[in-house]
């Protein structure tokens, strides 16, 4: 049987989408690199590259029309200053997450993502939940209400993970432009910002840029990382089935997760995998419950 140009789109599709995720859940290796380096600086150099390099990118694909047309309204670019702000405070915690070692709270922040999407999505957009998505949200409650109790505290890196990036992605859909347009728009505006604290931590002598030759590439190099993954995914996207695209997901969490384990060594107690096993069952629920409801095609089509 000869393959159809369709199979071949989908094929690049999940070929693209295992390059994002592969790259994404190898981060905790990139990122634990950095030796002295805190996670504020290598945030603020995480915007300033990656704004020059997705700017780079837009020159090349001559996609400056939807910038334009976004920055000629600034009474819209509310929401894409709260999506920055978000995207920021996820990428500093999960640097930080990796630099102290806690890169299994981490990973539970992104396996929980999908399950917190969920339940904004009914609280906040009154989604309509099918009953194993409510089951599976449900399961992950106990999950952490099971940590709480054992552990007398809350995996707040794993919260604040998922929460910040379940609301990034709710204040996305919101916001009407394309991936790369969008992230080049959101590290543009915290540009400034990052131009600031780069300015202030030179003239406290707690700048590490120029402190010797492999600081100054990682430091770089982490602006381009940041980009390369989207524009992986959005390669993905354009070829592959959401529901596709949700279980190619877990391979960054998973990822993660094995890392955590075998490169880091961090403990993982008995509390700790009751906790991740039921969220993987909340999530094989969710996983169901969207294969279940995905539009079904014609027959002849």
């Amino acid at each position: 049987m000869i393959p159809t140009a369709t199979d071949a789109e989908a094929a690049k599709g999940v070929g693209f989408g295992l390059a994002a995720y592969l790259m994404w859940g190898c981060f905790p290796l990139f990122f634990a690199l950095f030796e002295g380096v805190p996670a504020y600086e290598i945030l603020v150099h995480r915007v300033l590259w990656s704004c020059l390099f997705l700017a780079g990118v837009i020159v090349l694909l001559r996609r400056w029309s939807p910038v334009r047309q976004a920055l000629a309204q600034p009474r819209r670019l509310g929401r894409v200053l709260g999506c920055a702000l978000l995207i920021a405070l996820n990428w500093g915690l999960y640097i930080y997450a990796v630099e102290s070692r806690q890169v299994l709270q981490a990973s539970l922040g992104y396996f929980l993502t999908p399950l917190v999407n969920v339940a904004l999505g009914m609280l906040v957009l009154r989604e309509r939940m099918a009953r194993l998505q409510a089951l599976a949200v449900v399961l992950a409650g106990v999950a952490i209400a099971l940590q709480l109790a054992m552990l007398g505290e809350l995996p707040w890196i794993s919260l604040t993970l998922a929460l910040s990036f379940g609301t990034y992605g709710l204040l996305r859909k919101q916001v009407p432009l394309d991936g790369l347009s969008g992230l080049f728009v959101e590290t543009l505006l915290l540009l400034p910002f990052g131009l600031l604290a780069l300015a202030w931590l030179g003239q406290a002598g707690q700048s590490h840029f120029l402190d010797d030759g492999r600081t100054t590439v990682l430091l770089v190099t982490s602006g381009v990382l940041t980009a390369l993954p989207l524009l992986a995914f959005a390669g993905a996207a354009r070829r592959l089935r959401l529901a596709t695209l949700g279980f190619l997901m877990y391979l960054n969490p998973s990822l993660q997760f094995f890392i955590a384990l075998l490169v880091f060594r961090e403990p993982l107690t008995s509390v700790q995998l009751a906790t991740f096993g039921l969220i993987w069952i909340g999530l094989a629920l969710y996983s169901w419950s969207a294969w279940q409801g995905r539009p079904r095609q014609a027959a002849g089509a």
